[in-house]
């Protein structure tokens, strides 16, 4: 029971971490009340910084990717506890963020500036709704399950977890992934686009895009024809009929 209880105080943690990196990465992204944003802070040498603007995007990337393959989590869980599994990965992708935050090196020149108010404001709407949408897409799936509490929660209980069944709900109705919809929309929508940002959206949608492939491919083989039925009928990214138009 001892360790059951650990396990659950670590779920928590990990996920309370989580949260607190989420906001950060709202206002990391929007310039907006954090001490370090993606436009702020010293200007270092142009190849320099997107050097190592590029190294902190591709260790989130490495990451967050590989361990979320199957094959991986095999390997992984004989050395972790199947019910910290997923907290654990929830752990290691936020410190990830965090040390992109520490470590990011701004590049303010400007790529373009939208100055009517009017264009500003709808820009702004536009970040906040991607961020709205992402959010609410995580509990129309089931939250508590992707962040790995549930898992803590069966395991307190001595119950056996079973994934969660899939089910098409909400959002999911209209593209098959919209918490990345979401991101792609939060971090393009700013009415002042710098070279750091440019940078900043560009490589994650680039990388959202391959990593989609991964996954889609996971999915295609842990559920089978409903899944493959699902992509017929419902596009990846972009709510467009004909689900696969935009693979």
């Amino acid at each position: 029971m001892m360790t059951k209880t650990i396990s659950l105080v670590y779920g928590v943690a990990t996920y309370l971490l989580f949260f607190v990196v989420f906001l950060y990465l709202i206002g990391f992204v929007g310039n907006w009340l954090v001490p370090k944003s993606i436009d702020s802070g010293a200007e270092g040498g142009l190849v320099s910084s997107l050097l190592v603007n590029f190294l902190l995007l591709s260790v989130f990337a490495v990451q967050h990717s590989v361990m979320a393959r199957p094959g991986f989590k095999r390997w992984w869980t004989v050395m972790v506890p199947e019910a910290i599994e997923r907290s654990t990965y929830v752990l290691l992708s936020s410190l990830a963020l965090a040390l992109l935050f520490w470590q990011w090196q701004p590049l303010p020149g400007v790529v373009w500036e939208v100055k009517n108010s009017a264009g500003t404001l709808m820009l702004w709407g536009l970040f906040w709704v991607g961020w709205l949408i992402t959010l609410t897409s995580t509990f129309m799936i089931n939250h508590f399950d992707l962040f790995g509490l549930r898992q803590v929660y069966l395991n307190l209980r001595g119950e056996k977890y079973i994934s969660v069944k899939f089910k098409v709900f909400g959002l999911y109705k209209l593209v098959r992934h919209p918490i990345m919809l979401g991101f792609v929309i939060a971090f393009w929508a700013t009415p002042r686009m710098t070279l750091g940002h440019l940078v900043f959206s560009l490589v994650t949608t680039a990388y959202i895009l391959i990593a989609l492939q991964l996954e889609e491919r996971d999915l295609v083989a842990s559920i089978g024809g409903d899944y493959i039925q699902y992509k017929n009928q419902v596009s990846m990214l972009l709510p467009l009929p004909g689900g696969k138009k935009d693979q």
